[in-house]
């Protein structure tokens, strides 16, 4: 490799090392001086300011040295300066304000040793240390310098690290390319009362494959973004009427825009202007005159985040839908209340009930049916039946507790009191009488069913962890499905004790009594409607 070929590589390689390893943390030494700074003010400590000033010029200082060197390798070597002695001096000149960082640093922390506490001792130690860890990154840039060719060409640790800092670039580079096959064509809004500048714009954006839709003025901008789905709006910011600031608050504030990205682009580039922007919801800031490629790869971000964005609430739109069709299906297996209590945290959901009204009702002949009819028939006729009991049973504001084969279970006065638990199943009983009536009919199949009521103390729970289910238990449940065995098709039996809740509501004809195992025998009586 020759001499001048070799000067230039490693020239361009400790430019990209001075940009990756000294610049970023010479700007953060400066920032955090501004922060110590800014303490030391509002403690009224006027003692450290002097050398905390002086500090802060030579950080500025540094950063300036280091800024034009990235900006251009060439602007600080002299005439007939050979690139080993342009380094040496680089780094004396490098180092000549860290050193002063450094320096006042170390004498302020001793000032401050016989006060532990000082409130700005932590942070100029902190301070200190980033110093120290800069000097050590021009010191081994000094290095690579020394090392020239070998550094190069030679291998070892510090080609690795050149090669690492070539990889990054070359990583970099494309990026441009990488955005046009990674975001899709788009709508983009551009906002300019320059007719030149709108010009531009859509021409640029238009070779890129977006569709381009442009406005002279603010009001226009709004009315156009609440008309169209824009992707990304890029907003000039000094425009007659109404400022690019002012259409900026107003599309963050309409609940309709506040997700589009918006994309600054004015003359004005002071730092208050920018801040001010990205506090009112800006994605970003450019200035006039835009540098092209940098505007790409601005559009090119915002719109692979709005890309994301609209990605994710596609997510949160099916995951929220996926929410509510669980939700259905979980309540149609355990009560509302039931669940809000399982989901409080509650592992064991038992209640004993001291007063409940339950109802079975039996299809009669459905047994004989079921064995004559087709399978796809049977499941067809005994969906119809349940599910005009469902409906009926929601109406009269009841719970669905199970079906058994061909018999239908609800209850009410669970899972919460209802004082009028007795009415409720009195009214919904004649109903599913009619229900399977009407049904039996159109499907021309004889078919009736019988009905038992009674009412009791219960106790109520959910059982099972997979197929779980919310059931009922007691004596009050076997004695309402002995109301049901031993009533007869098309009539309505309920026990003494569902007749005297039930009062004078409904008439009631005596049935006789019937036995219960080990309690004696019950009356009981057929219920019709008034």
């Amino acid at each position: 490799m020759s001499t001048t070929a070799s000067d230039d590589r490693l020239s361009r390689t400790l430019v990209a090392y001075l940009r990756q390893e000294v610049q970023a943390p010479a700007m953060a030494v400066t920032e955090f001086l501004d922060m110590i700074i800014e303490d030391a003010r509002k403690l009224q400590l006027e003692g450290p300011l002097a050398d905390l000033d002086r500090m802060r010029g030579a950080s500025v200082q540094l950063n300036a040295f280091v800024k034009s060197i990235i900006q251009d390798s060439s602007a600080e070597r002299q005439a007939g300066e050979t690139l080993e002695t342009f380094h040496r001096r680089l780094r004396h000149d490098l180092r000549t304000p860290l050193n002063a960082i450094k320096g006042y640093s170390e004498l302020l922390i001793e000032d401050m040793e016989a006060d532990g506490d000082h409130p700005l001792r932590a942070d100029l130690v902190k301070l200190k240390e980033s110093a120290d860890q800069l000097l050590g990154q021009i010191d081994a840039m000094a290095a690579l310098a020394r090392q020239g060719d070998a550094a190069l060409n030679g291998g070892g640790d510090r080609a690795g690290q050149l090669d690492a800092v070539a990889d990054v670039l070359r990583t970099i580079r494309p990026v441009d390319d990488a955005l046009q096959d990674a975001v899709k064509s788009s709508a983009i809004l551009v906002v300019d009362d320059n007719a030149a500048n709108r010009d531009v714009l859509a021409r640029r954006l238009g070779r890129e494959g977006h569709r381009v839709v442009t406005a002279t003025n603010g009001a226009t901008a709004l009315d156009l973004a609440a008309q169209q789905d824009f992707d990304v709006i890029l907003l000039d910011l000094i425009m007659p009427e109404m400022s690019g600031f002012e259409v900026l608050r107003r599309l963050k504030a309409d609940e309709r825009t506040s997700q589009i990205p918006v994309i600054v682009i004015s003359a004005l580039d002071e730092v208050d202007s920018v801040v001010r922007c990205i506090e009112a919801g800006a994605e970003d800031y450019l200035t006039k005159p835009f540098n092209p490629i940098l505007l790409r790869a601005r559009v090119g971000a915002s719109l692979e985040k709005k890309w994301l964005h609209d990605r994710e609430k596609k997510f949160i739109a099916e995951l929220e839908e996926e929410k509510q069709r669980s939700e259905t299906l979980l309540l149609n297996i355990l009560p509302q209340q039931i669940v809000a209590r399982m989901r409080n945290g509650e592992t064991v959901i038992a209640d004993r009930v001291m007063e409940a009204t339950i109802l079975f009702c039996d299809l009669v002949g459905f047994t004989t049916l079921s064995q004559e009819l087709p399978a796809e028939r049977v499941i067809d006729f005994l969906g119809k039946i349940f599910a005009a009991f469902d409906r009926l049973a929601a109406e009269h504001g009841v719970e669905k507790i199970k079906t058994i084969g061909d018999a239908y279970m609800v209850a009410a006065g669970i899972p919460e009191a209802q004082p009028d638990h007795a009415l409720r199943v009195a009214t919904l009983a004649p109903r599913m009488l009619d229900a399977v009536g009407d049904i039996a009919e159109a499907t021309g199949l004889e078919l009736q069913a019988r009905i038992g009521v009674h009412t009791g103390p219960i106790v109520a729970g959910v059982i099972g962890t997979h197929k779980f289910a919310y059931d009922i238990w007691g004596d009050t449940v076997n004695t309402a499905s002995r109301m049901e065995s031993h009533s007869l098709p098309g009539r309505i039996q309920v026990s003494a004790a569902t007749r005297a809740m039930l009062g004078d509501r409904f008439n009631f004809e005596p049935r006789g009594s019937i036995a219960l195992k080990g309690k004696g025998s019950m009356e009981t009586f057929f219920l019709s409607a008034r």
